[in-house]
Parts: structure tokens; sequence; C-alpha cells
């Protein structure tokens, strides 16, 4: 019997060698040290190439209105947009804001979903940075009442 431990040592290998062979259906979460540094959502933003923010209405962000535990906070980002390189989910009281970043193909359905700490209540941002530069994005107040960053 495999233990959870080396099921997920086998998949981590099964996505790296898929994401080395270029297999045009899977999502690999990004890795910018900049990105994950910065301390504010216009230096995550332009961390990943972005020249200018815009609000849109075409991209959308899924959060509670309520975090009962900040220590795990359902998040989404998704958009419809052709053109978009990557989807960000940025939290802008978090010490690192960026949470995920999402490379995003024609191939690759720009839908993500994932859990993040929040220490304390703040606006969460849903950015689709497209290939001409541009950033768009979509925000959401989540209010936190148990903070999950050491608070």
């Amino acid at each position: 019997m495999q233990t959870r431990r080396e099921t997920l040592k086998h998949s981590a290998v099964v996505a790296g060698l898929l994401a080395t062979a270029g297999y045009p259906g899977f999502a690999m979460a990004a890795f910018n040290k900049a990105g994950f540094d910065a301390k504010t959502v216009q230096d995550a933003t332009k961390a990943f190439g972005a020249s200018s923010l815009a609000e849109s209405k075409d991209v959308t962000i899924t959060a509670p209105d309520i975090a009962e535990n900040g220590a795990v906070v359902p998040m989404g980002a998704s958009t419809a947009l052709a053109g978009v390189k990557q989807l960000l989910i940025l939290v802008e009281k978090n010490p690192s804001t960026l949470v995920a970043a999402f490379n995003v193909s024609d191939t690759v359905d720009a839908n993500f979903s994932t859990r993040a700490k929040m220490g304390q209540s703040s606006d969460v941002y849903a950015v689709a940075i497209m290939a001409d530069g541009k950033a768009l994005w979509a925000k959401k107040e989540v209010k936190v009442t148990l903070g999950g960053c050491g608070g």
C-alpha cells in the first residue's frame, strides 16, 4: 500500500515530466521570486511584466465575504479572455501579497482555485496578465474573524 507521501512524490514527478514535455493541457504554478517577494499589488504585477493596471468585469475573483478562519481561506480566479499569459491571486494586506501565479495558454482554461492564509481582513485580487503587458483585475473584500498568519 502506498503512503500519502509516496503518492504526492510520484505526482510531483509526473507533473514535472508533463511540464518539461510541454504537454499542452498542463497548467503549472509559476515561480517568480520578485513577484512572491512583492509587498504591494502594483509591485507583484510589475514583476510579471504588467505595464498598466485596469479593472475589468471579464476577470472574476471568488472568495467568502467572511472567513471564519484566516488559516484556510478558499479563493479562486478565472477569466474567459483570450491572450492571458498569467493569472495571479493576491491578498493586499498579507506580508507577501502574491498568493498564487498560474501560467496560462490558449489550451488551458483560466480557472483556478486555491486556499490561502490571511492574517487580517483585506482586499483579495484576481489579476490577468495579458500578452500585451496589460493587467486586468477584479477585487473583493474578505473579512477575517480569526487571523491565520500568526495572529
